[in-house]
């Protein structure tokens, strides 16, 4: 609007200059989609380093091929990744609906609520929930802390622990704890049972007071205390920490040496006997002598639970166990139990329900179409399709390219080793089997890497190339360009112990016309990436996107000048925004040559920007189009270095 002159005096005015800058999108943001044991399912969840992997997902998985994918994309230069949990759809192996743990109210009666966990998988049956009063108004509000364990050379580890503090249970309430929980936990969900408003929740770790007649113990019995779901010697329940148990036995420990003071039980001790592992219990001892009965504390019938007075079965309540009964007495009457499950992910035998998941809905973003909602990825890597079937792999990664297509990514493709693709004949077949498969915005890697399992005694475990290979690409991004050549002695691949096929160069020269990229062995560099073609990149194919450099650096221009340029739109259609759309294009071009993105000695030769009357006719003003036309020349790689050698004949000194 122009400046509104009044009265006698300088005025100052700020003009916008017109230059927006246009910044380069990320070209290396890795995405995996595959099984893994824990994690949300089909939501792509962003990750920056192995560590949050293991943290979201759970981490190596023999299982899984592509969280070995992962690591190797880490180990290789890989700096940010999104990753999708997903499920076969075969019904029966689909992973199972999540653990369910019930809390009873104080009063021992009905449900009060029901916890699920935050996701399907049997790492659900590893949860545990704690609940206290140490709150402001004990007499209204719990609080709840939620525990992961895993077993680990059979003793319990805690790998994740929630708090929330100050609950009520009732939905109109702010700190309602259905919906604080649900809210604010990555591990459980809550919902509240009928009639449940206003009730507390049984506090775990207490244990009702034990009364003095204890005439029927005599000196010499020995007490077993089960804390597991059944008595000794059957199939044990879910364990319980080894710390909840200690605080039993010392209460035990004291209350009996006080009551059983002159009657042989002042000298009485109580001890954990076992692992959380293999169903620990309490063991009291007064002397030596037979075994007593065994106290099952959630069964009033038994008859030392009677003769030890506990005041009402289930009071002593270690802790609410998801999947399985809880510590004591928590299984109500007609309250069901769901353990989690994996289900079954087997890519050879359950090829379709795989691919199926792999697949996903586009519409409902599953699968690999959960990647939808991401800003942007890159490189794609679904390394399962070398444990699935041929025609089951091909769908897979025929909707992969088409994906990647769309969202402007690249596909590194891993070939199906049914029959072990492994030699260079069998490669050879497979790629002429599946020539619908070629595509400028996808590679394939050749043969599979040997990397350290470390789940098996760091044993080599064969593993398909696509994740090694993302994280080589993100590495020489970050290092000299996404211009240049993921390929060449500097392509080395890290964690890599051998590969499965050792090529010669007369192979790797049938190869490469065919546009298989080898990864070979050389002395002293070790494994590397020699090879650096689009999967159109075949010599009879003469495309222009040969090689991976050209063809990524293309699609880093697509998007970038894509993002750049959204101001443009609705803006006055005419040689002002023109020339605007010529600086700030212009611009942006110029950078990448300085920093050697283009062939060309000066710019002119380097790249151009073209809108004007020219690019952009009254028709195309008519319709509110704008046409903006960039050229560059690429950079291709030194593929074939061919030198020269001339014998001298015998010179005449002159």
């Amino acid at each position: 609007m122009p400046l509104a002159v009044t009265y006698p005096g300088v005025y100052i005015e700020e003009i916008p200059s017109g230059v927006r800058t246009i910044t380069g999108v990320a070209t290396s943001i890795g995405a995996f989609v595959d099984y893994f044991p824990t994690g949300p399912m089909n939501t792509a969840v962003r990750i920056l380093s192995f560590s949050d992997f293991e943290k979201q997902f759970g981490g190596l998985d023999i299982r899984s091929e592509a969280s070995y994918a992962i690591q190797q994309f880490f180990l290789n230069g890989g700096t940010e990744a999104y990753v999708v949990r997903v499920g076969s759809t075969t019904s029966g192996n689909a992973p199972a609906s999540a653990a369910i743990g019930l809390a009873a109210d104080s009063s021992g009666g009905s449900v009060l609520l029901t916890v699920s966990a935050s996701s399907p998988g049997a790492w659900g049956s590893n949860l545990r929930l704690d609940v206290d009063y140490g709150t402001t108004d004990p007499s209204k509000l719990f609080n709840l802390t939620v525990t992961e364990v895993a077993i680990v050379g059979g003793n319990a580890q805690v790998v994740a622990t929630e708090t929330f503090r100050n609950l009520v249970v009732d939905p109109t309430q702010p700190n309602d704890a259905a919906a604080v929980v649900t809210a604010g936990s990555q591990l459980i969900a809550v919902k509240e049972g009928t009639g449940a408003t206003g009730k507390l929740p049984a506090q775990t770790g207490t244990v009702s007071a034990l009364t003095p007649d204890l005439t029927q113990l005599a000196k010499g019995d020995t007490v077993d205390v089960a804390l597991g779901t059944t008595s000794i010697g059957t199939t044990p329940g879910l364990p319980d920490p080894p710390f909840t148990m200690a605080s039993l036995a010392s209460l035990l420990q004291s209350q009996i040496r006080a009551i059983g003071t002159g009657k042989g039980l002042d000298n009485a001790t109580v001890s954990v006997v076992g692992s959380s592992a293999t169903n620990a219990y309490l063991v009291a001892k007064t002397g030596s002598g037979k075994w007593a009965d065994v106290l099952v504390l959630s069964d009033a019938g038994k008859g030392l639970a009677t003769k030890l007075g506990f005041a009402k079965a289930g009071q002593n309540i270690q802790q609410y166990v998801l999947g399985g009964k809880a510590a004591q007495a928590q299984v109500l009457p007609g309250a069901a139990q769901a353990p989690g499950s994996d289900g079954t992910w087997d890519p050879a035998g359950d090829a379709s329900g795989v691919a199926a998941g792999i697949l996903g809905d586009p519409n409902q973003k599953t699968g690999m179409y959960a990647l939808l909602d991401v800003d942007i990825f890159n490189l794609l890597c679904l390394p399962v399709t070398a444990n699935l079937l041929d025609t089951n792999a091909a769908a897979v990664a025929s909707a992969a390219e088409a994906l990647c297509t769309t969202r402007r990514a690249f596909y590194l493709l891993d070939v199906p080793q049914a029959g072990n693709r492994d030699k260079v004949d069998a490669i050879m077949n497979w790629l002429s089997s599946n020539a619908t498969l070629r595509s400028k915005n996808a590679a394939l890697y050749f043969p599979r890497i040997d990397i350290p399992d470390p789940l098996n005694g760091f044993r080599p475990r064969p593993t398909p190339p696509s994740g090694t290979i993302a994280g080589l690409c993100a590495r020489t991004d970050g290092t000299r360009g996404v211009w240049k050549a993921p390929a060449g002695t500097e392509a080395t691949l890290a964690n890599v112990q051998k590969l499965e096929y050792k090529l010669t160069d007369p192979e790797n020269g049938v190869l490469n016309p065919l546009a298989i990229n080898c990864l070979r062995f050389f002395p002293i560099y070790g494994p590397v990436c020699w090879g650096a073609r689009t999967l159109n990149g075949a010599d009879q194919m003469a495309d222009d996107y040969k090689y991976v450099p050209v063809r990524r650096l293309a699609l880093f221009l697509e998007e970038s000048l894509y993002r750049g340029t959204q101001w443009v739109v609705f803006e006055p259609n005419d040689e002002p925004l023109w020339a605007q759309i010529r600086l700030n294009v212009g611009a942006f071009m110029h950078n990448l040559f300085r920093q050697g993105a283009f062939q060309g000695q000066t710019p002119k030769d380097a790249y151009f920007v073209k809108c004007d009357k020219e690019s952009t006719t009254q028709t195309d003003i008519n319709l509110g189009v704008v046409n903006i036309i960039v050229g560059f020349a690429p950079l291709k790689p030194a593929e074939f270095v061919v030198i020269q050698i001339q014998q001298m004949a015998g010179q005449i000194a002159t």
